[in-house]
């Protein structure tokens, strides 16, 4: 690959939740942090996506709940970011493409940035061909153009927004934008695949800081405002960027095509034709991209077909899905959950997930496995007054120090040594020992070890919720105020 003196900031944006994706996408372990093609998890191949060839190392802005996730993932594929930029709330794409071009103009010694402004959750296999895309948008970038990246479409799509291009007006190598046209019905997508001038909107951007701010200025002066505030008045947090909470919450919520893109005279489009890409925006669109067998079904994990085409099966958590007679189905096990749709309405996954939010259930939240910053538990087994978790210490890792109002706590270790703090002793736990944790006594766990620590852990009492946990003092800065 040759070396590019073009220099472009990266900024991943990683704030979404992957609704469609359900029940594999949980808000607290969305898309992008999953592994669904190939050997990395989106974000992960995202960011390979950008490194070296002029490209510095990315701005990354997520929501703050994933902030330990995506350290953990970039430390464990020794890919080194600039900041880990944290959204208190999620405010659509308009308040993040601010974000990211203040912090772009931060961060450099120059006058202005180029900001590539990239989701986390594309697939795009071809790296050389993507950098030599997006290098090929720098003049009109810089020239004070908003790129945005136009994929030929290769088939009708009612999940993706399309853009029309003036084909007879061209500038620097790109071409003017005529409309932009949100996600249409299948009709509007076949007129539109016909007619040769619309293209998919990739949802890529590459502007220059300063036309991309100017632009907020005049079309959306509200959310630079508050993103500049929130910027003004953000804290360090360990080795992350938190965002001023009060300032970002009066920002207002749009995307950046709705706030800058369907107003702005600046915008322009350059058509690209890569060999293979998906947004990976619904389950469909994991079928369409995967290997098929011959009768055109695509199975993930433990499963068994008879009479079956044209489907998508995932199995996950070594449970065995039995499929028999069905045509153009999508089905998904993850142990807790399953789903059953049709093939053709898996953009309507997100119905369920807004009603399982709206009866306040936790698996629209979470998986049977769920991290943290110390390492993680999973649910065993759930009862009206008992609950059972196996939880996984990392080495040199410590939970916080806290207490509980309406449960008492037994733990059993099963590998490792547990260093325990309750109320005023200090306690050391080996391999197929126990301890008694009453109902509001202070306590820490701790592995100062080399190697994981695993123990049962069984909860008592009336009930039973991750928020009833008061933190006094926590070394990830999650200590009740």
């Amino acid at each position: 690959m040759t070396h590019n003196t073009k220099e472009i900031q990266t900024v991943l944006l990683s704030g979404g939740s992957g609704q469609r994706l359900w029940p594999l996408s949980r808000s607290q372990y969305p898309k992008q942090l999953l592994t669904l093609c190939g050997d990395d998890a989106l974000i992960i191949g995202t960011a390979k996506r950008v490194q070296g060839n002029g490209f510095s190392d990315p701005i990354i802005i997520c929501n703050e709940d994933h902030r330990f996730l995506i350290a953990s993932m970039f430390q464990q594929a020794e890919i080194s970011y600039q900041d880990l930029v944290l959204e208190p709330l999620g405010r659509n794409t308009a308040p993040a493409a601010a974000i990211a071009a203040l912090q772009a103009l931060k961060k450099t010694d120059k006058e202005d940035a180029c900001v590539l402004l990239l989701p986390s959750d594309h697939v795009i296999p071809d790296i050389e061909n993507f950098q030599k895309t997006i290098h090929n948008g720098y003049d009109a970038a810089m020239s004070g153009h908003i790129v945005t990246f136009g994929i030929h479409p290769t088939h009708p799509e009612t999940g993706y927004g399309y853009i029309e291009a003036d084909t007879t007006t061209e500038v620097l190598s790109t071409l003017k934008v005529k409309r932009f046209t949100e996600k249409p019905d299948i009709e509007r997508a076949k007129a539109f695949v016909k007619d040769g001038n619309y293209f998919w909107n990739s949802g890529i951007f590459l502007f220059s800081a300063n036309s991309l701010i100017a632009e907020l200025e005049k079309h959306a002066p509200e959310i630079l405002s508050s993103c500049k505030d929130a910027l003004n008045k953000a804290c360090p947090d360990l080795d992350f960027l938190r965002l001023d909470k009060a300032a970002y919450e009066n920002c207002p919520s749009d995307s950046i095509d709705y706030a800058i893109m369907e107003k702005t005279d600046k915008v322009v489009t350059l058509p690209v034709q890569f060999k293979e890409w998906s947004d990976i925006g619904s389950w469909n669109a994991l079928w369409d991209w995967h290997s098929k067998d011959e009768n055109e079904n695509v199975t993930i994990g433990d499963v068994i077909l008879k009479d079956t085409s044209g489907s998508y099966i995932h199995s996950e958590k070594g449970v065995l899905t039995s499929v028999l007679g069905v045509d153009n189905m999508v089905i998904v096990n993850t142990g807790d959950a399953v789903l059953v749709a049709e093939r053709g309405k898996s953009q309507e996954v997100k119905k369920i997930v807004n009603e399982l939010a709206t009866a306040k259930r936790e698996e629209h939240l979470f998986h049977q496995t769920v991290y943290r910053p110390w390492g993680h538990y999973r649910t065993l087994a759930k009862g009206g007054q008992y609950l059972v978790k196996e939880i996984e210490v990392s080495p040199k890792s410590a939970l916080s120090t806290q207490y509980h109002h309406h449960r008492a706590e037994h733990w059993v270790v099963v590998e490792g040594t547990a260093e325990v703090l309750r109320g005023d002793e200090e306690l050391t736990v080996h391999e197929n020992e126990s301890i008694f944790i009453p109902l509001g006594a202070i306590h820490k766990l701790t592995n100062s070890g080399t190697t994981p620590l695993r123990l049962i852990e069984i909860q008592s009492g009336s009930y039973l919720s991750e928020d009833d946990i008061v933190r006094i003092d926590d070394h990830y800065g999650r200590a009740n105020s």
